[in-house]
């Protein structure tokens, strides 16, 4: 497996590290490449590539149109609407100056 440097890593991901973190992390993160390492030893002739470990499936009921709330009613039951068609929300965003 490729040696990876902890110090590249790190200024990858912005972290300052010590000197003994430094040697701490090298280790570790050489511990885990070379256990990754002995997965390119294994035979996986026949067996199909996958993203993941069991089948999936969306599963989605059909787009069926059905009757909804009727907008008077809705717009009556809001706290505040606009021109009683609208309902009126708090703002979200700021507006711009």
């Amino acid at each position: 497996m490729q040696h990876v440097d902890v110090r590249y890593v790190a200024g990858l991901a912005r972290i300052a590290l010590t000197a003994e973190e430094q040697r701490e992390f090298q280790g570790q993160l050489d511990d885990i490449l070379d256990y990754v390492g002995k997965l390119t030893e294994l035979d996986v002739t026949g067996i199909d590539p996958t993203a993941h470990a069991v089948p999936m499936a969306n599963i989605l009921r059909d787009d069926v149109a059905r009757p909804s709330m009727d907008r008077d009613h809705m717009v009556q039951n809001a706290p505040a609407s606009v021109d009683d068609a609208y309902v009126r929300v708090p703002a979200v965003i700021g507006e711009e100056h």
